[in-house]
């Protein structure tokens, strides 16, 4: 993705939809650990695994995005000290 390109916000339908699946999934994945013929202690195990598995990826997925943000601003940044350092030397060369 270049620099120039506008950012598309997701809209209502996609948000709702993917809001609508990880509520499925969730609830799936809670009642596959609820009847499974497992001990309460494994039943517990793979709960705390579903918990941390939904955790990370909502963290991964955050520093991944905030890692992509911090370089578009540091490349705004450097765009705008060399079109600065560009305008200078414009202004210079006339005088």
């Amino acid at each position: 993705m270049t620099e120039n390109q506008p950012i598309i916000a997701p809209g209502n339908s996609w948000t709702m939809f993917t809001g609508l699946s990880f509520i499925v999934a969730a609830g799936m994945m809670a009642g596959g650990i609820y009847f499974l013929e497992a001990s309460f202690a494994a039943k517990g195990f793979y709960a705390m695994a579903a918990i941390m598995l939904v955790h990370t990826s909502v963290t991964i997925t955050k520093t991944l995005r905030d890692v992509e943000e911090s370089r578009r601003l540091s490349n705004r940044i450097d765009d705008a000290r060399t079109e600065r350092l560009l305008m200078e030397t414009g202004q210079s060369d006339m005088l």
